[in-house]
């Protein structure tokens, strides 16, 4: 109940702090006001419906005509309360305009609107919660392979640099089933929790789990602890930013040449894009399903090499035989340039994570 209600206080606070909304609800409360003078003026005054409108209209927009034909005391009444109402609701509206005309927010709300459409229409696509660093960069590579996704973030001061970056995205609590919903959930084919907390990604993934059970989930753990809690709440994969770096930093001191190469392939930085890894599941009606490795022929005809098999059961046979005859349910995990590597997993991978979900 309680975060029903902060969702409702979270969309008024939005919709008031648009001036294209504020506008438009003056100038609806502005129709109110006229249907209501109107009607006010036929009931007290006896007034003809186009005597109606009319004095309606000189009353308040304050032009000082002067009556129609002499009020009663509660007809003044009323006309001096229709008087404060219109210049209050007026001079709203043409606040509102001019912050829409002459300020910055005229394009942010024109971004909203296409965002919010977007929001309404996504699907097939990945939620990240986070838009810190490690975010960032999961969108980065996100958008290196064209993949549709939402972002959900708590920090609000981020707003404008995400509709600049053109990144549709929900302001609110991750963790919260309502703000999933916003984002989609139910539609998404996988979900990145990113959070700084290792409580806050264990809820996150609990609620994308129960509202979605078939959407692939990833998850940032800090603690080897973490790592078993995300799993038993739902996650498919967990991922730990300071056993990586560690494990890097270890490599860079002991085995420089072999990280050098690891940063060549995993690379973070947007000018390096020399080598990348992908993968590809092998489904039944797979044109590569009981071909040989030799036969399939994918380092001359999509300029990639195979680096491994993942087998039905989930093992890994490195550097496979060029005679091993590909089956179906296995994921080939290849290496070369990316856009070689985003076109092949284009071409066989086209349902995305469900491949992923199918070989795990």
């Amino acid at each position: 109940m309680i975060s029903f209600f902060l969702g409702v206080y979270r969309r008024l606070r939005a919709i008031l702090a648009d001036p294209v909304r504020d506008f438009q609800i003056a100038m609806l409360m502005l129709v109110l006001l006229v249907a209501v003078g109107t009607l006010g003026y036929i009931l007290l005054e006896q007034m003809p419906i186009i005597d109606a409108f009319y004095m309606t209209i000189i009353t308040v927009s304050t032009v000082g005509f002067g009556e129609i034909h002499p009020l009663s005391n509660r007809g003044r009444v009323f006309t001096s309360v229709l008087i404060i109402l219109g210049l209050t609701i007026v001079t709203t509206a043409v606040s509102s305009a001019a912050s829409v005309v002459l300020g910055p927010q005229l394009w942010l709300s024109i971004q909203e609107r296409k965002m919010e459409e977007t929001l309404r229409t996504v699907e097939k696509h990945y939620v990240v919660c986070g838009y810190g660093r490690m975010g960032r960069q999961i969108i980065r590579d996100l958008r290196a392979r064209k993949a549709s996704f939402v972002v959900i973030e708590m920090n609000e001061d981020i707003r404008e640099e995400l509709l600049e970056e053109n990144i549709p995205y929900i302001i609110g609590d991750g963790t919260q089933d309502d703000i999933l919903l916003d984002a989609g959930i139910e539609r998404a084919v996988g979900l990145v929790s990113a959070l700084n907390s290792d409580a806050d990604n264990v809820m996150t993934v609990l609620s994308a789990r129960e509202i979605n059970p078939k959407i692939f989930i990833v998850a940032r753990a800090s603690t080897n602890t973490a790592e078993s809690k995300l799993r038993r709440a739902g996650a498919d994969r967990v991922v730990s930013p300071y056993q990586i770096g560690g494990h890097r930093l270890a490599l860079a001191l002991l085995r420089p040449a072999v990280h050098d190469f690891l940063n060549l392939i995993f690379n973070v930085s947007d000018d390096v894009d020399d080598m990348e890894v992908g993968q590809i599941y092998i489904q039944g009606e797979s044109s590569l399903a009981g071909m040989t490795i030799a036969h399939a022929n994918l380092r001359q005809s999509h300029h990639v090499s195979i680096l491994a098999i993942q087998k039905i059961n989930g093992e890994f046979t490195m550097n496979p035989h060029t005679q091993h005859v590909i089956q179906t349910g296995e994921t080939l995990i290849v290496i070369g340039p990316p856009e070689a590597i985003y076109r092949i997993e284009e071409k066989w991978n086209p349902e995305g994570p469900d491949a992923d979900d199918a070989a795990s």
